[in-house]
């Protein structure tokens, strides 16, 4: 897939943007909307996404997913994987993972977040937008995340960003064309492997209330399973439960 590129000086969202854009015809799949600098990125809920301008990988791509729409978490595992097979190459020796359901870490900090938007038509997605924001050069945070990293902060280097897109989207397009029917499993797999603190013992807060559980993986729905040290198991959706850090 040879992606067309949309390069904005500025924009209050790539996501945004990439909606604005389909709103007004059917650009080619694996459409890439990115700027320099996004002045409202956001996140999860109302969780906004600090990015100092020109330091960092912010982009939405546009996706036509050809399968129902309550198969769309298995989108968000194989971007996730994407962008977790660019750090474990590109960041030998450190430990990366994926924080359910599609935050990227690199140790105990987070280096990536992803949110994805859809069109749903009938039962079936119509267009997938994936918005990626990766920490790239950026050393000095500001926002009130509790511990976002970037790969300079690790490595000390500083990184081609125009390179550095370049090779996540390779990353995340040979995952993409693992969604189907016969390379679910890959997907499923991997992604189970991926997860930050799978089978370790930590404290959670699940509606509210704090439970020392561990994370077995995720279901078909993309629901968390956690199980306590009494072995019962708990299923959570995003807003159900959040994790302790430290």
């Amino acid at each position: 897939m040879a992606p067309t590129i949309i390069q904005l000086a500025e924009t209050s969202s790539t996501n945004s943007a990439a909606i604005e854009l389909l709103s007004k015809g059917r650009p080619a799949e694996g459409s890439i909307i990115v700027t320099d600098h996004q002045t409202d990125g956001r996140g999860i809920d109302t969780n906004k996404w600090e990015s100092e301008k020109g330091k960092n990988l912010t982009f939405s791509l546009i996706l036509y997913p050809a399968f129902t729409a309550d198969q769309q978490f298995i989108l968000n595992k194989a971007v996730s994987l994407g962008i977790f097979d660019f750090l474990v190459a590109e960041l030998p020796g450190h430990k990366v993972s994926i924080k359910w359901p599609n935050d990227i870490y690199i140790g105990d900090k987070k280096a990536c977040g992803i949110l994805i938007q859809n069109s749903v038509i009938g039962n079936r997605l119509d267009y997938v937008v994936v918005g990626i924001g990766l920490n790239v050069n950026q050393t000095v945070f500001f926002s009130n995340a509790p511990n976002p990293v970037s790969l300079k902060k690790i490595s000390g280097k500083d990184y081609n960003l125009q390179e550095i897109l370049k090779q996540v989207l390779q990353c995340i397009f040979k995952r993409y064309k693992q969604v189907k029917p016969d390379t679910f499993h890959t997907i499923e797999n991997d992604y189970q492997f991926a997860l930050y603190r799978r089978m370790e013992w930590y404290e959670y807060l699940v509606k509210g209330v704090e439970v020392s559980a561990r994370i077995t993986g995720t279901n078909a729905y993309g629901q968390l399973l956690l199980e306590t040290r009494n072995d019962q198991i708990l299923i959570c959706d995003l807003k159900e439960v959040k994790f302790i850090l430290e």
